[in-house]
């Protein structure tokens, strides 16, 4: 009976937990290679090697997510705590703790893009570091001689700047430093463009410059490196990207964000006429203020006149002698200190103006002179070597005419002993010197005889 019993009992194969782990991890790696999840992201963080580990749960459940490196370049946002999102990827097994998890591929938000997460996040995490306050902007100079433009050549934002530009101040340099505004490689450009300026100081203002687009065309100027490249920057950055209602990243850290690139030129140049009304404005508003406190002080002493303290008119005439006197004072020093800020201000406007660099100017001129002396040059040339041409023509004809020509030919001429050219007998007497040239060589003849 007892034989019969053990025998009838089934074999038993026990698993090693390896073996079983493994199992299951095959099982896993047949069937859930590629799905999606939808969940909230709880327990997210970041280990020291750069991978992402988090809990992705609805109300019943939640699995266990991991991130690595490689994946979370391609991402446009960053995981964080609370985010709803469907994540791609396939389940194995971690088997030193036996707990499946999902090793994410792929990361989507739900309800709101990715571009604009990712944008709000990073507005969110430069604004918390103190990149967008205010107390940290750099004002813009007054009249600006030097402007440094980055933006696309071929765009309408650089001849919609130079248009403007040209039309409000002729006399301003213009550096325009040329790249891309969208696309791979883009805010790299805008980097070494903001480190070129900085580098070699030779622009008093920076305006970053960029037409209307979509979120994803204005994607540059949302990125990490741009906005503490503009943050980094010593020369005041001017901001203008996109329409009215488009806002980047680079609007919110510039020193100033203008609504287009046209309103960047706008602000960035005011005119010698708008300066001068400006001090002349508050010119008239000082004058003004002062008119309004002599007033203000004289109907104070109108109505003090008419009260019955001025009973005793000598007490009440020395104190409002000694307040007249405080108040004059205090009036003088207001004064004079409105006058010392004015003063001030206007004569740091004209060392600008007055220290304006003309040494483009210098250097253009100097330009042009070199080519209107290669011209000059050129042109001398050519004339001398016209003149020459002629004086051989001349020579030539000369020659031809001269006299000489015929004593090749066997003529000779016959001069007296005083050189005068000899055509009658009549002008020589017998034994009177003769001298005959002939085509080589000269004879010394003396007359002997004379035929009419």
């Amino acid at each position: 009976m007892t034989q019969l019993q053990f025998n009838l009992m089934p074999d038993r194969r026990a698993f090693t937990v390896t073996e079983l782990t493994a199992k299951i991890r095959d099982l896993f790696a047949r069937n859930l290679t590629d799905i999606w999840v939808t969940g909230e992201i709880s327990n997210c963080h970041e280990a020291q090697s750069g991978q992402i580990y988090c809990t992705l749960k609805d109300e019943r459940a939640q699995v266990r997510c991991v991130c690595f490196k490689n994946q979370l370049r391609t991402m446009k946002f960053r995981p964080e705590d609370g985010l709803h999102v469907t994540v791609r990827g396939s389940i194995s097994v971690y088997e030193s703790r036996g707990e499946y998890q999902i090793y994410v591929e792929h990361i989507e938000p739900v309800g709101l893009g990715a571009l604009q997460l990712a944008f709000e996040q990073l507005k969110k995490r430069l604004e918390a570091e103190g990149l967008f306050a205010a107390d940290r902007k750099k004002p813009l100079p007054l009249l600006p001689s030097r402007i440094g433009l980055i933006t696309s050549p071929t765009g309408a934002a650089v001849r919609d700047v130079v248009r403007i530009l040209r039309r409000r101040f002729r006399n301003v340099h213009l550096t325009v430093y040329p790249v891309r505004v969208q696309g791979d490689g883009a805010s790299t450009e805008i980097v070494r463009a903001l480190q070129f300026f900085n580098r070699r100081q030779m622009v008093d203002v920076l305006i970053l410059a960029r037409g209307g687009g979509s979120l994803e065309d204005l994607w540059a100027f949302n990125e990490e490196e741009v906005a503490r490249a503009i943050f980094a920057s010593q020369i005041p950055v001017i901001s203008g990207i996109g329409h009215e209602t488009d806002f980047t990243i680079a609007d919110f850290v510039a020193d100033v964000r203008a609504s287009t690139p046209s309103a960047a030129a706008e602000l960035v140049v005011q005119t010698r006429r708008e300066f001068d009304k400006h001090i002349a404005g508050l010119r008239e508003t000082l004058a003004s203020l002062v008119r309004y406190r002599l007033i203000e002080l004289s109907r104070r002493v109108h109505e003090l006149s008419g009260r019955r303290g001025f009973r005793r008119p000598l007490d009440l005439l020395r104190q409002q002698r000694q307040r007249a006197d405080e108040l004059t004072s205090r009036l003088t020093h207001g004064l004079r200190a409105n006058l010392q800020q004015s003063r001030k201000r206007f004569t740091t406007a004209h060392l600008r103006i007055v220290s304006f660099d003309f040494r483009m100017k210098i250097a253009a001129l100097r330009l042009r002179l070199e080519k209107r002396s290669a011209e000059l040059t050129a042109r001398a040339e050519r004339l001398l070597r016209a003149k020459r041409e002629r004086l051989d023509r001349l020579r030539l004809q000369l020659e031809e005419r001269s006299p000489l020509r015929a004593l090749e030919r066997g003529y000779a001429i016959a001069t007296d002993a005083a050189g005068h050219l000899l055509r009658d007998t009549t002008q020589v007497a017998l034994g009177d010197t003769v001298n005959i040239q002939l085509h080589r060589g000269k004879l010394l003849t003396e007359v002997k005889d004379k035929e009419g």
